[in-house]
């Protein structure tokens, strides 16, 4: 009877022990379990962004959960059989009851899958497509399929600060994608043993975090040591990789790495407190932090966003400045020439300009454009009165230099230069797409833009304006699911570097060709053209789809006409 006694005793002692060194008093180590929320479905859907899948998603609803309130979202790859393994409902349970964070349905998807056509067939099984890809699709089939669908029987909030999204492995990548590419919806990211790594092109985002400005997105990464390391990569450094830029981009992050493998036993273990993390402060809004100093180009300016200059346009294009200020634009469709005059009144400059392109004066002070409508180069003086400078001209864009005018002709795939005499030289045939040209600070060196490839191609001017050494100087990065850049309008900063517009936004490459910086577009629209402006030549002018807009930055343009300034030697 003593030896159990005293066995009891120590096995007491050592409850309380163990405890106590949790932190949970023995007194409280009970705690009433939490109010249960109910899991709904599953429900089956039939998409159409993925045409022809069908797949299941299952609806977490709260115990707390209001009606008469809208309730944040939280939307899990791999349907129900993630959250089971992740504990999920059993921590959120506990989490919204405690108040660690807001009342909140969760929504688990299946990945599709496209039923086999007969018996002696597989499906098409479509995670890898869905979740590995980068590019906006997947974010659309939440946003316009299942949230709608979901909304129909529950207030679900469309504030993106209420919106978290989580999952593992592909579903992993696949939650960060979604926020990455719409963080106008989506601010939170949990994603566990992500495959960050080179399937579907995924492992550009380590790159492209620390290139492009930054989004407002707060994430959670999880992964083990022994995760996989296999044909497409090692997915515990790709991991790593990824917090590397996320903190050198400054982004709210926070991570917990293990020992484990391509599993989800550490992920369940530490799952209370990556939702707490991430759900911690709400409703403080989650913001992008706008600190560059980690940057070795510095260009964007705190609290300094795109500012609307112009609207009501159908498709707006080549922005250029004249010596008193004034700035000029045009509507390619309307055929019209818009004037903005230094106190920020627009007026008509050209009521009738057939197809007017790409803009820029010339060194006596006449506005030079590019009137594709009618297949000419013309001028126009102080008044608006038209005079063609070239005939059987089919331009699209253009840079004036003292020696001549160098215009591109992407239908024709030529690129031309016109000196003074009025002949015309042909400079290169081989672009796909010729599109945006401009001259270096100094101007030794033509830059032509190809809208259908990824490079920028740079030529050596030579004394009499014809060029040598054709190279592709550039290399600009492509926006998710295309092909080509984009590549458009250009302009030149006094220090000799090169900004681009493009699909991904507007890139500043140094002056040996490399991006630096990736400027966010202002809308979700074709970004034409960009050039510098203002009293102190420090905004940026863009004509981006039916609107133009401006940023005040902290590099400054030429002031137009341009002249040759010769930029300091650049770090290489």
């Amino acid at each position: 009877m003593y030896h159990r006694n005293l066995l009891q005793t120590f096995l007491a002692l050592t409850t309380i022990s163990c405890l106590l060194a949790t932190g949970i008093s023995p007194l409280h180590a009970e705690q009433p379990a939490a109010p249960t929320g109910q899991v709904k479905g599953p429900f089956t859907w039939h998409s159409e962004i993925f045409p022809g899948t069908e797949r299941n998603y299952w609806i977490y609803v709260p115990a707390q959960y209001n009606p008469q309130q809208a309730a944040c979202v939280l939307v899990v790859q791999d349907g129900l059989h993630r959250a089971q393994q992740w504990g999920l409902i059993e921590a959120m349970d506990e989490l919204i009851e405690s108040q660690d964070m807001p009342v909140t349905i969760g929504i688990f998807v299946d990945p599709g899958v496209v039923p086999a056509p007969k018996e002696d067939a597989q499906p098409r099984f479509n995670r890898s497509f869905e979740y590995d890809a980068i590019g906006h699709r997947y974010a659309r089939f939440l946003l316009e399929e299942i949230l709608p669908a979901v909304g129909e029987h529950y207030q679900l909030s469309d504030d993106p600060n209420d919106r978290a999204i989580a999952g593992a492995s592909s579903g992993g990548i696949c939650a960060f994608t979604v926020a990455w590419e719409r963080p106008d919806e989506f601010r939170r990211v949990l994603s566990t043993i992500g495959t960050y790594v080179g399937l579907r092109g995924g492992d550009i985002y380590p790159t492209l975090i620390r290139k492009m400005e930054p989004k407002p997105i707060r994430v959670f990464l999880q992964d083990g040591r022994n995760d996989l390391n296999i044909f497409a990569g090692d997915w515990f450094v790709a991991n790593e990789s990824m917090l590397s830029a996320l903190k050198f981009s400054n982004y709210d992050v926070k991570h917990a790495w293990g020992n484990g493998g391509h599993d989800p036993k550490h992920s369940r273990e530490i799952m209370h407190d990556a939702l707490r993390w991430i759900w911690r402060d709400y409703p403080e809004p989650i913001v992008a932090n706008d600190d560059d100093s980690n940057r070795r180009i510095r260009i964007l300016l705190p609290d300094r966003p795109w500012e609307l200059v112009s609207e009501g346009h159908q498709f707006t294009e080549g922005p250029a400045f004249n010596e008193r200020g004034e700035f000029f634009f045009s509507d390619v469709p309307r055929g019209k020439i818009y004037k903005v005059d230094t106190d920020g009144k627009r007026s008509e400059f050209a009521a009738d300009s057939p197809g007017a392109n790409g803009l820029m004066f010339a060194p006596d002070g006449r506005l030079v454009a590019c009137q594709n409508g009618n297949q000419q180069l013309v001028t126009y003086d102080d008044s608006g009165v038209e005079s063609v400078l070239l005939a059987d001209a089919p331009a699209n864009d253009l840079v004036v230099l003292p020696h001549g005018v160098y215009y591109t002709d992407p239908a024709h795939q030529k690129v031309w230069f016109v000196d003074k005499t009025g002949k015309r030289h042909l400079i290169d045939d081989q672009l796909r797409f010729p599109n945006g040209i401009i001259a270096s600070a100094d101007q030794s060196q033509l830059f032509v833009a190809d809208t259908q490839s990824r490079f920028i191609t740079a030529y050596q001017i030579q004394d009499d304006g014809l060029v040598k050494y054709r190279q592709p100087y550039g290399y600009l990065h492509l926006e998710n699911a295309h092909a080509d850049s984009g590549a458009d309008g250009m302009t030149i900063d006094s220090e000799g570097r090169l900004y681009v517009t493009s699909r991904l936004g507007l890139q500043v490459l140094d002056q040996p060709g490399r991006v630096h910086l990736i400027i966010a577009k202002p809308q979700a629209a074709w970004l034409s053209n960009v050039t510098f402006g203002g009293p102190n030549q420090d905004y940026l002018y863009v004509t981006c789809g039916d609107k133009v807009y401006r940023r005040q930055v902290a590099s400054r343009g030429m002031a137009p006409p341009h002249a040759a300034v010769k930029p300091p030697k650049p770090r290489l």
